[in-house]
């Protein structure tokens, strides 16, 4: 029992660490190399070998999993959200939540029954652990699609800055959109990726609207919506582009300085709790404790010796 709780704490704390560590070292390392024109080699498309092997795996899971045409949508637009374009992103993504299910399930089945010995109680927990290895992807791809778009949101107004410059220096907007992908890829490669697509979609012959209600959809960001309809009410009304795009770059950096103002005006609300609940005690202990230990020593304790 005690040996089985150690490995399950050991992998758990092992984990941990390897995730902390590929967020805090490996990947700003790699951004750097980016930086100084070290960027690592690797064809599109091409993974490592385990990873290759694994995602083989899942897609093999995922196709075998019954997903109604709702859900496969619903799955695709967020998988969009994030960044993952792939045609078998849908099936790895369901496989990945039927393996994690039934890895849950499996690991209740074996620590649940050295926990209790109510039958009903084992069958709830083997349930919960079943079907919270079924939604933690669903949580983990919603924190990737709001973390992809806060990186747009921050990197939009650097974009139209560049956008801005491209268009009074003669360019048509959609060789702006090439310019922005060409100067801003390693700065800010999401938005530099969005707004290759939405070039890509222009040469192919989808119309200039469609392809940016497109962007809109597929990144869900309030921000990106505003600029499609700056873009769209500029092209419908023949309005000039850069001044257009100069006030909304104004408008975002406005916007985004109010937001940091709101949050650190609400800093001090959210502080009183953890003062109360954690500073004040360990305070309080720290400044009276001496104080009452001798009053102890001295009022106390002789008081109880003499009484023995």
């Amino acid at each position: 029992m005690a040996i089985l709780f150690a490995g399950v704490l050991f992998v758990v704390l092992a984990s941990v660490i390897v995730l902390y560590g590929n967020r805090a070292y490996v990947r700003p390392a790699r951004f750097f190399e980016q930086l100084s024109g070290k960027p690592e080699v690797r064809k599109p498309g091409e993974e490592p070998g385990g990873a290759r092997a694994a995602i083989r795996v899942m897609e093999q899971i995922g196709a075998s999993v019954p997903v109604s045409k709702e859900n496969m949508t619903l799955a695709r637009r967020y998988l969009i959200g994030a960044g993952y374009r792939s045609e078998r992103a849908v099936t790895v993504y369901f496989g990945i939540k039927a393996a994690l299910c039934a890895a849950a399930l499996a690991g209740a089945l074996i620590l649940v029954p050295h926990l209790t010995s109510r039958t009903l109680f084992r069958a709830a927990l083997c349930v919960a652990a079943g079907a919270g290895g079924y939604y933690v992807p669903n949580i983990v791809l919603e924190g990737r699609v709001a973390a992809r778009q806060r990186r747009l949101r921050i990197g939009l107004p650097d974009a139209l800055d560049l956008m801005v410059i491209a268009v009074e220096s003669g360019l048509g907007i959609d060789q702006a959109f090439t310019s922005v992908t060409r100067d801003l890829r390693k700065a800010h490669k999401d938005v530099t990726d969005e707004f290759s697509l939405v070039s890509l979609e222009m040469r192919a012959g989808t119309r200039r609207i469609d392809a940016l209600r497109n962007l809109a959809a597929r990144t869900g960001e309030n921000e990106v919506k505003k600029l499609v309809a700056v873009l769209v009410q500029t092209d419908r009304f023949g309005t000039s582009i850069a001044e257009a795009l100069r006030t909304h770059a104004d408008f975002m950096r406005r916007s985004r300085r109010l937001a940091a103002e709101e949050r650190a005006g609400k800093l001090g609300v959210k502080l009183v709790f953890p003062i109360f609940f954690f500073i004040m005690p360990s305070m309080g202990l720290v400044v009276a404790g001496p104080g009452l230990l001798q009053i102890i020593r001295v009022l106390i304790y002789p008081t109880l010796h003499q009484v023995r």
